[in-house]
């Protein structure tokens, strides 16, 4: 006899319990748990299971055809992937809303079809004629796309033996539902259940699946956290809606390099890629020396990236002195004025610090330890460093510069952009004269502050 149970899941982290708590024991979450029905079917018989008969084999026996690749027609796509969409993989693509993550699936679309593959467009949020409106702004026309507004995933499993395509794009998993579950669509249950379902397709059928996810207010993807788990790829779609800057970022991916970025310029034409990142984030940089303002070589991926970080200090007129960084580690920059003010002997403890990462870029990597300390001492001692310059070095904290990784592409990258200087920790002098830059090696951070401003601190 078939059965019908309620329960109560959290909808941030999928932890169920009988009764409704007001705080979820799991993840420390107020009032997320909603309560969902679950049917429950007997069990009296046993079924044969049918397997299939791949038969066993040697690692060294499995043959790889390039083929298995599709390119998206988005060379900053194809970098974040890995060089291409895996035949057979399930990608999830996730992102702020109004931040583009339909416009750029519906280019991908339309440049993939132009390649003679079949994609399927289920859009669960949008009608039809909707997703025709944005296609001919964003000028996609293919015969080969195909565009399904449907909510329920049995009606779209359905189409799949119908239309064959080699790529289905779901947009989003959070209004796809399953006739299986009682619960409303964009609930745990229906999350996982869904992803499972759009999972075997991908790999019994050796369709590409890309889903659209919803973000949470804190930034996590929407449902639980089993489904970064389940995809081959996660991908999150950056940047601030009310600037044109995007920044791509791969977190997991099974078939290429993690923390991959592509970036990419919103424009009223839709998505274009910006193939020399450096030049975005800098276009706004002017000649002039201004206190405060120092250009420095992070890594992002595989790339080199040249930004700027700025700085203002100022007395403060809080009992306590604010410390506010964007686009770095709060607990780094707190560490870099502790330096400054023992190792250098600044006096920042009645004075408000703050830092900015222009282009909106986080920076994670302790190659910006130099840069922002010398943006945060030129602006407190009013003095400049050299426009022509680009900081590279991670400060110790007994105030030494210690070596970065993969310094040749920084170095090569500050040259490209017509750079005439670059700080670099003290390193091999044999490695370095292969490049038509002056190369200044510094061991301490006094040494830096010294070769880098205009008069003496």
């Amino acid at each position: 006899m078939t059965k019908i149970k309620t329960k109560w899941v959290c909808q941030n982290c999928g932890y169920e319990t009988p009764k409704y708590i007001g705080k979820c024991p799991d993840c420390g979450s107020w009032g997320t748990l909603i309560e969902e029905t679950e049917v429950i079917k007997p069990q009296n018989t046993v079924k044969t299971m049918d397997f299939d008969d791949t038969p066993v084999c040697l690692i060294n026996e499995i043959e790889v055809d390039e083929s298995i690749r599709i390119p998206t027609g988005f060379e900053e796509l194809d970098r974040v992937l890995g060089n291409g969409l895996v035949q057979g993989s399930l990608v999830l693509l996730a992102g702020d809303p109004g931040i583009g993550k339909s416009t750029l699936v519906l280019q991908m679309a339309g440049n993939i079809c132009k390649n003679g593959k079949k994609l399927l467009y289920v859009c669960a949020e949008e009608s039809g004629s909707q997703v025709k409106l944005r296609a001919k702004r964003l000028n996609v026309n293919s015969d080969n796309l195909y565009v399904y507004a449907q909510t329920n995933l049995e009606a779209v499993l359905s189409q799949l033996d119908t239309i064959k395509p080699d790529i289905l794009v779901v947009d989003s998993i959070q209004s796809i539902y399953t006739a299986n579950i009682t619960s409303s669509s964009g609930s745990v249950s229906q999350i996982r259940e869904c992803t499972n379902a759009l999972m075997d397709v991908a790999k019994n059928k050796n369709i590409t699946v890309v889903v659209i996810g919803h973000v949470t207010k804190d930034g996590n993807i929407a449902g639980p956290k089993v489904l970064e788990h389940m995809v081959d790829t996660v991908i999150y779609f950056e940047g601030d809606k009310y600037k044109s800057q995007r920044l791509l970022r791969s977190i997991k991916n099974r078939f290429g390099s993690t923390n991959e970025i592509g970036v990419f310029n919103m424009a009223e034409s839709g998505l274009e890629e910006v193939t020399n990142p450096s030049e975005l984030f800098m276009k706004e940089k002017t000649d002039e020396n201004t206190p405060g303002s120092v250009i420095i070589a992070t890594k992002e991926g595989t790339r080199a990236l040249l930004v700027e970080v700025q700085a203002l200090v100022g007395a403060t007129s809080y009992p306590s002195p604010r410390r506010v960084s964007t686009g770095i580690e709060f607990n780094r920059l707190l560490q870099i004025i502790a330096v400054l003010e023992k190792r250098i002997g600044l006096n920042l403890s009645k004075h408000d610090v703050y830092v900015n990462v222009t282009g909106g870029i986080e920076i994670d990597e302790p190659a910006a330890d130099l840069g922002i300390a010398l943006a945060i001492a030129t602006c407190f001692r009013d003095v400049v460093v050299d426009h022509d310059a680009v900081i590279i070095g991670e400060i110790s904290l007994s105030g030494e510069i210690r070596n970065v990784s993969d310094i040749e592409k920084r170095i090569y990258e500050a040259q490209k952009l017509g750079f005439k200087k670059v700080i670099v920790p003290k390193m091999n002098k044999k490695l370095l004269e292969k490049y038509d830059i002056e190369i200044i090696q510094v061991p301490r951070l006094m040494d830096a502050i010294a070769k880098c401003v205009s008069k003496k601190l």
